[in-house]
């Protein structure tokens, strides 16, 4: 499918950075791309190593599917799953063990996939799982993708968003020890959330006046304070705030009762506390389908919902769903964000 923007054709062309070579990310990855009908949405091309594709097919015993070599995006086949060779032929896979070189294999293939977007040569990037600790080297000090991603795009804020067909789920803190989550639970932090969740419901999502649900930070939604007072000191004038500003934010809710009596699925999308708190019941709910999407970021970034998963790494069982998802969310996110842009410039020349 063709995107026709401002006069001009254009194919897009989805980034994959290969994640920890010891996982299931080449599982997934490879067992996406097997389907050739999604080369009729978009040019895939993966930045990692033939190398290592080779190592992979040969553990699952797939025989039937191959990736076009290039060395540059500008040079993809269309029709074809395309790589871009960014590790020397030294690497090792060590199935279901976090290394060193797979760490330093994972932040390459970041760093290239990202300078490729960054140039304008990649439109969109979903990034295969990384091992938060095994990565931690000289260029990345983050507790994960969404921290690293809001520093390379340098903006001020981003929000991590789970993503299914029915449930969407946001989280005010991220990575974060538990211990240090009520501190980091402030009015502002909320407000900051919501701003960007309610742009990317609209823009990003194409939902007219989307409807968000906050939960609350201690059990019971603090049972009117006698379980905690931050629900009412910092929660309730939040929403408050964030309503004054046009935006549909209801609560705080309680949230094993929000998605115990699936009352989440009467709203756009869900505001968590804390990581645990929100996605521990997504994943609960729709975990082989989920996506993680960064909102609030400049280009388009999903990931799939699930981790290196070393203990089947190599044994044929890893769904590639949850990628596959993630590959469509991206085509979806984008064409939205064209539409969008091109409605307010219709809106501005009927103003003018």
């Amino acid at each position: 499918m063709d995107i026709k923007y401002k006069g001009t054709s254009k194919r897009l062309k989805i980034g994959i950075s290969q994640g920890d070579i010891n996982g299931i990310s080449y599982e997934v990855i490879i067992k996406s791309l097997m389907d050739n009908r999604l080369f009729d949405l978009f040019t895939p091309i993966l930045y990692g190593s033939s190398k290592i594709v080779a190592y992979h097919r040969k553990a699952l015993n797939i025989s039937n599917f191959s990736m076009n070599n290039i060395k540059s995006p500008i040079d993809a086949n269309h029709k074809r799953a395309n790589i871009i060779n960014c590790l020397d032929d030294n690497i090792r896979v060590e199935l279901g063990k976090s290394t060193q070189m797979a760490g330093e294999a994972s932040y390459k293939s970041l760093e290239k996939v990202i300078e490729d977007i960054k140039a304008g040569e990649i439109d969109i990037l979903v990034t295969g799982p990384i091992n938060k600790n095994n990565i931690q080297l000289k260029g990345f000090n983050f507790p994960g993708h969404t921290e690293y991603l809001r520093s390379k795009f340098e903006v001020d804020e981003v929000l991590m968003l789970m993503v299914s067909e029915n449930l969407k789920v946001g989280v005010v803190t991220g990575h974060i020890p538990l211990k240090d989550v009520a501190e980091a639970i402030t009015k502002e932090a909320i407000l900051n959330k919501l701003r960007i969740l309610n742009k990317s419901l609209i823009e990003d999502f194409a939902i007219t006046n989307p409807k968000i649900a906050v939960l609350g930070l201690n059990p019971h939604a603090g049972d009117n304070g006698l379980i905690g007072q931050e629900e009412k000191e910092v929660i309730q004038p939040a929403i408050e705030e964030a309503r004054d500003e046009k935006i549909m934010a209801l609560g705080p809710y309680p949230a094993d009762g929000l998605f115990g009596s699936d009352d989440y699925a009467k709203f756009d999308a869900v505001l968590a506390m804390y990581h645990d708190q929100g996605l521990a019941p997504f994943k609960s709910l729709v975990f082989s389908k989920g996506v993680n999407f960064t909102a609030g970021l400049p280009v388009v970034r999903t990931s799939p919902a699930h981790g290196t998963a070393y203990d089947i790494a190599g044994k044929n069982k890893a769904t590639p769903e949850s990628f596959r998802q993630a590959l469509y969310l991206g085509v979806d996110v984008y064409n939205n964000r064209l539409k969008h842009k091109e409605m307010v410039k219709n809106q501005m020349k009927k103003q003018n």
